[in-house]
C-alpha cells in the first residue's frame, strides 16, 4: 500500500471517529488531543498512525469502521502499518 493510499484510509477512519461521539470521546481521552491538536497534526502521517492504532487496539471499533468505509478490517491495519504503526510488531 502507498503512502498516499494510507493516509487516505486513515482521513477516512479519522473522519468515521469524529462521526461518533462515544469513539472520539474515548479517542480524545485516551490520546490526550483535543480539537485543536487534531486539526492541527491531521495531515501529519504520525498522528494518522495513531488514529489507526487506536482502532486496530479495539476490534469492535476496527470492524465497525472498516464497514463503514466499505473495507475490510485488513486494510485498516495495512494502512496502518504503512504509516509506520506497529514497527518491530511482526505478527
Amino acid at each position: 500500500m502507498t503512502p498516499d493510499i494510507a493516509q487516505t484510509v486513515a482521513l477516512q477512519s479519522a473522519a468515521f471517529i469524529f462521526q461518533e461521539d462515544e469513539i472520539r470521546d474515548r479517542f480524545m481521552a485516551l490520546s490526550g488531543v483535543d480539537v485543536d491538536d487534531i486539526r492541527a497534526r491531521i495531515q501529519d502521517p504520525a498522528f494518522l498512525a495513531s488514529v489507526l492504532e487506536f482502532l486496530v487496539n479495539f476490534e469492535p471499533d476496527l470492524m465497525a469502521c472498516a464497514e463503514t468505509l466499505g473495507e475490510k478490517p485488513e486494510t485498516l491495519v495495512t494502512a496502518w502499518r504503512a504509516l509506520g504503526g506497529g514497527e518491530g510488531q511482526d505478527w
